[in-house]
Order: C-alpha cells, then sequence, then structure tokens
C-alpha cells in the first residue's frame, strides 16, 4: 500500500495530523489540525477532517467515503469528533462535533450535529439529520429523510407540523455556537452565528501545510 502522501496535512493552531502507517489517505482528502486517523483506516477522495480548536478521532477499519465533512469545534465548549472502530460514513456525510459508536453506519448525506451521540451498530440512512444532543441507542435505525431528536430519540418526517418547535427546543445555536438570540429574531441570530465563524475560521490563517 502507497502511504507517502497521507492526503493534504494541514498544521492548525501548532497541532498537526497523525495517521497509521497501515491508514489510507487519498492525496486529496484534507485533515486540518488535530486528527488522529487510527490502524487500517480509509478516508477517501475529497474528504475533509477539520479538528478546528478540538480534536478527530477515526479508529480502527473506519471508512470515512467521499466529500464526507468531519468538523470539531471549540466555540461552545469542546466538541471533538469521536468514530469509533468499523465505522462507515457514507459520501457527502457530515458529522459536527458528535461521538459515533462502533460498528455504525451512516449513510450517504446523513448529517449528525454538535453533541450527539451514536449508540453502537446504529444506522442513519440516507439523508436522515440527528439533530444536537440526540442520542440514538444502540442498533437503533434512523430512516431515510427524518429528523432524529431528543434523549430518549423520536423521529420526525420533515413535513411534521411540530418539527419547527421540536428544532426550537433543541437550542441548536447555543449547544453549536453558544449564542442566546432568540429563535424568532433570525436576523440577530445569525449574524451572531457569523461572527462566531468568522473568529473561528480566522485562525486559519497561520496555518501551515506539511
Amino acid at each position: 500500500m502507497i502511504n507517502e502522501a497521507q492526503g493534504i496535512r494541514i498544521r492548525h493552531c501548532g497541532q498537526e495530523p497523525q495517521v497509521h502507517p497501515t491508514a489510507y489517505v487519498a492525496p486529496t482528502a484534507t485533515l486540518v489540525g488535530d486528527v488522529r486517523v487510527g490502524p487500517r483506516a480509509r478516508v477517501m477522495y475529497g474528504a475533509v477532517l477539520d479538528a478546528e480548536g478540538a480534536r478527530i478521532e477515526v479508529g480502527e477499519a473506519a471508512v470515512i467515503c467521499e466529500n464526507a465533512v468531519l468538523r470539531g469545534s471549540a466555540v461552545a465548549g469542546d466538541q471533538p469528533v469521536l468514530v469509533d472502530d468499523h465505522v462507515f460514513v457514507g459520501p457527502h456525510a457530515t458529522l459536527l462535533g458528535c461521538e459515533v459508536g462502533r460498528c455504525v453506519y451512516v449513510a450517504t448525506a446523513a448529517t449528525v450535529l454538535q453533541r450527539a451521540r451514536l449508540g453502537a451498530g446504529s444506522v442513519v440512512a440516507v439523508g436522515a439529520l440527528v439533530h444536537a444532543r440526540t442520542v440514538v441507542p444502540d442498533e437503533y435505525f434512523v430512516p431515510p429523510h427524518t429528523v432524529a431528536l431528543d434523549a430518549p430519540v423520536r423521529l420526525l418526517a420533515p413535513g411534521d407540523p411540530g418539527l419547527a418547535e421540536a428544532v426550537r427546543r433543541v437550542g441548536f445555536a447555543q449547544v453549536a455556537f453558544g449564542v442566546d438570540a432568540e429563535w424568532t429574531d433570525r436576523i440577530s441570530r445569525y449574524e451572531h452565528i457569523a461572527e462566531v465563524r468568522v473568529a473561528e475560521f480566522g485562525t486559519h490563517a497561520d496555518d501551515e501545510v506539511l
């Protein structure tokens, strides 16, 4: 196996990626900051693993498919992305500041938000969303294009009339960005969120490609 390239590796805030010798990271995958890729893991073309001020851990024999995005954060407390052994993360999936137990299957275009936890052997099917702070039990199935919320988990369809209120109660802006703006004050809310991200992403100005 050819390991010399190990993808595009970038030192961020003094932290640099670590790739196990038996892992494979595709040449166009990007690893930023404190990213740890474990034994026999596979990180495929176009995937982005950006630890920001936290960390990302990819376990043994875990597979991160094409164009998946894994992003940690520290703007609202330490929010690493922790991917256990034998996890499959499908193409175009997004994992933000969450914990993924062993043998989990995250399908194409699925999204898992900050402080969510996926139990061992659980499935997040195509296009599904696991919202912030949701706890998905072991071997639980989140159906395609549904929204999983809360602990204990419950499922809502995209057109469910109660979905907006359920999402409001999650307090996503506070969980993800430390922003307390009211749900109904959309302009202020998203202005503050953008400012948080501007500051966080601005720290990349001093990054170093290895």
